[in-house]
């Protein structure tokens, strides 16, 4: 049944030029060089997670990426980002393959300068007028990423997101992310229209992935339960949730959407500063804990599937593992 894996997955696997439709979720100071070479080196597509780079870090990052594989990768963008135009100029440079507009809505001027340069475009659309609208305004392929996800995530699930956005839309690519860790689940998407899907946290384990020791015990640990969203503290003051592993890290962000929220009551800082403000806390603890290995201060950002993370594996075992899981379940069907 290699072949109706390959039928189902071709339209993904011929946009990301890679030989399986798996995408790595670009997580920030997991996602660098290591990890992003490792997965396209496997068979996936590994994505460079810019985060809160330089233009120069970027650059760096890039270059590295590409002395360590032949394959293509992504570079995943914030859209929030103040350099955002001059991080683009960035990829073109380095002649980037695909580019990933994350963390808001892409503004129309940006997916056109990117698509001008003959790089592809991917959007997030955590809704089918959103997903609409990003065709409409060039993206050349979707994510639509469900709540189970790790990190910063949406309200609504992911198979609810499928059952919303798959049937009506059919002219550009769309990868399914969010609690993906299994073949099984990657051949029920594909089933269902999409093209591929986008696993974050599974990799986060991979043997090439930089993350301190004592940060992957505890995923290896971990009960999808344990994955829970931070709540927001105050209505006046939106904030995306964050799904991680709790400690006393999730407390102090409590306490920081408090501290931001009062400076804004006050006049002391705009909303959007103090917005970014929080971006940067996160980025902060999330380096301390995945770095650093500080699993109780830092930021344990983990999807549910990490329930399903029992052991450090390396990458090409975890790209193997998932095709094969994707070929026995067809071939059992088969045999029925």
């Amino acid at each position: 049944m290699e072949e109706k894996l390959q039928a189902l997955w071709q339209r993904g696997c011929d946009f990301l030029g890679s030989r399986t439709a798996i995408l790595g979720g670009a997580m920030s100071w997991l996602s660098d060089r290591n990890l992003v070479a490792a997965i396209s080196n496997a068979g996936g597509f590994g994505v460079i997670a810019c985060g809160a780079m330089t233009p120069e870090l970027l650059a760096t990052e890039i270059a590295e990426t590409q002395a360590m594989t032949d394959k293509p990768f992504g570079v995943n963008l914030i859209t929030m980002h103040p350099d955002l135009d001059v991080l683009i100029d960035v990829c073109i440079k380095a002649e980037v393959t695909h580019v990933v507009l994350a963390g808001g809505v892409p503004s129309a001027g940006s997916i056109a300068k990117i698509k001008e340069a003959g790089i592809k475009t991917i959007c997030f659309a955590p809704a089918l007028a959103l997903a609409k609208r990003m065709i409409r305004n060039g993206a050349d392929a979707l994510v639509i990423e469900g709540t189970e996800a790790g990190g910063h995530i949406g309200p609504v699930a992911t198979s609810v997101l499928a059952q919303e956005i798959l049937p009506h839309i059919t002219d550009v690519p769309v990868f399914v992310a969010g609690g993906i860790s299994r073949g099984e689940a990657i051949v029920s998407y594909l089933e269902m229209g999409a093209s591929g899907c986008q696993l974050g946290t599974r990799f986060v384990c991979a043997h090439e992935s930089i993350a301190h020791p004592d940060f992957k015990k505890s995923f290896i640990r971990a009960n999808a339960r344990d994955a829970v969203p931070t709540v927001q503290v105050d209505p006046k003051f939106p904030v995306i949730p964050v799904r991680a592993l709790i400690n006393e890290g999730t407390k102090r962000f409590s306490q920081a959407q408090r501290d931001a929220a009062g400076r804004v009551e006050r006049g002391e800082i705009e909303l959007k500063d103090a917005q970014l403000e929080i971006e940067h806390f996160w980025a902060g603890a999330l380096k301390r804990a995945v770095i650093d290995g500080d699993v109780e201060n830092g930021s344990m950002m983990a999807g549910q599937s990490v329930g399903m993370v029992n052991s450090e594996q390396p990458t090409q075992d975890i790209i193997n593992e998932l095709v094969d899981q994707a070929v026995q379940i067809l071939d059992a069907r088969g045999s029925k």
